[in-house]
């Protein structure tokens, strides 16, 4: 008993315990306080930024501050333990960046998602076309977006590869126009061609009286004249409208006997020894 209160005294182990101790119960207490106080404020960030932007964005954002204010937390309670932050911060500093390089691809996507989802070019369920990709926007994700192709494939495109292309978004107004080229020939009377292309598409119940439809003559083509017909049309119905304006006026144009033309070359051949005068 002797020995053990010798041995206690010569090491002062009261004390190593007693200051173990006090800086272990702060320790923990700065982590239990600080993983609360990081959980509530993260909760109420991702409240805040969800009344104003994309639900998906306001949660990302609030998971990364919530990481964020936890490594805060937990350096700090190492901080009070004695253990070198400084060393720690600096480690974690440099793997921060080997990251960072190693992903930076990945980032680049991100960044992107996060600006798709901010000013928002398109929403979900609008008809666009991305560089040369045509397609329906099935999601929007932080590093990619689904489109679903006119032929019914699922399509993933990189956001960065989004952000970096020309986007045209055909859902996003109400209206859209229709462009149809039609060329009768030569022969044919021009008034009267005029007179049913405007009978077929006034006729039509989709068609926009405002803005009025245009049916003009563009050009005088090589085996015919061509006619530019633009009617209006809500954009919903823009590809039902554009598929029977063509039938119809083509089937029009064989009731009233007008011609569509198509290439053809006249070839005049000559006796053996004669020439052209």
């Amino acid at each position: 008993m002797d020995q053990l209160r010798q041995f206690i005294a010569e090491y002062e182990l009261m004390d190593r315990v007693a200051f173990w101790g006090l800086h272990l119960l702060a320790a923990l207490a700065i982590f239990l306080v600080g993983f609360w106080v990081a959980g509530r404020i993260s909760q109420a960030v991702t409240r805040l930024i969800g009344r104003r932007l994309d639900k998906t964005l306001a949660a990302f954002l609030g998971n990364l501050l919530y990481a964020l204010l936890l490594a805060v937390v937990i350096i700090a309670a190492l901080d009070q333990l004695g253990f070198d932050t400084t060393s720690l911060l600096a480690i974690l500093g440099a793997a921060g960046l080997a990251v960072g390089l190693a992903l930076k691809d990945s980032l680049s996507n991100f960044a992107s998602g996060v600006m798709l989802i901010t000013f928002r070019p398109f929403k979900g369920g609008d008809f666009v076309q991305i560089g040369s990709t045509m397609g329906t926007v099935e999601e929007i994700r932080m590093f990619h977006t689904l489109l679903k192709t006119p032929g019914g494939q699922a399509l993933w495109i990189p956001n960065g590869g989004i952000t970096n292309s020309q986007i045209t978004n055909f859902s996003v107004k109400p209206t859209r126009r229709v462009d149809i080229a039609v060329e009768v020939s030569y022969d044919d009377d021009l008034r009267k061609a005029r007179e049913v292309i405007e009978q077929v598409v006034r006729s039509d119940e989709r068609v926009l009286s405002d803005p009025a439809p245009q049916i003009v003559v563009v050009e005088l083509a090589a085996h015919g004249v061509r006619f530019a017909v633009r009617p209006w049309t809500k954009t919903a119905d823009w590809w039902p409208t554009t598929c029977s304006l063509l039938e119809r006026i083509k089937l029009a144009f064989d009731e009233h006997g007008i011609t569509i033309p198509y290439p053809q070359q006249d070839v005049h051949l000559y006796p053996q020894g004669e020439q052209q005068q």
